[in-house]
């Protein structure tokens, strides 16, 4: 199974972190695109996210902050 497959993702789809993390020949303009793309995620569509899980599931919204504020689930 490749990493992409059977998995979803959080902010960022596999081409994404490629094209943010300059892997291999990217154009400067796909790297652009792929930062504005997170971003209008993390600005648009994350608070929403919270607001449902905070309304509806405050443990996995927990669960999230934990994550992002004190570090990686799989540390």
């Amino acid at each position: 199974m490749t990493p992409a497959m059977g998995r979803y993702r959080a902010i960022m789809t596999e081409t994404d972190r490629e094209y943010i993390s300059n892997a291999g020949d990217v154009e400067k303009n796909k790297r652009h695109q792929s930062i504005s793309r997170v971003r209008k995620r993390i600005n648009e569509e994350l608070p929403h996210d919270i607001d449902v899980l905070e309304e509806h599931h405050p443990e996995l919204l927990e669960e999230l902050r934990d994550v992002v504020c004190e570090g990686r689930a799989d540390d």
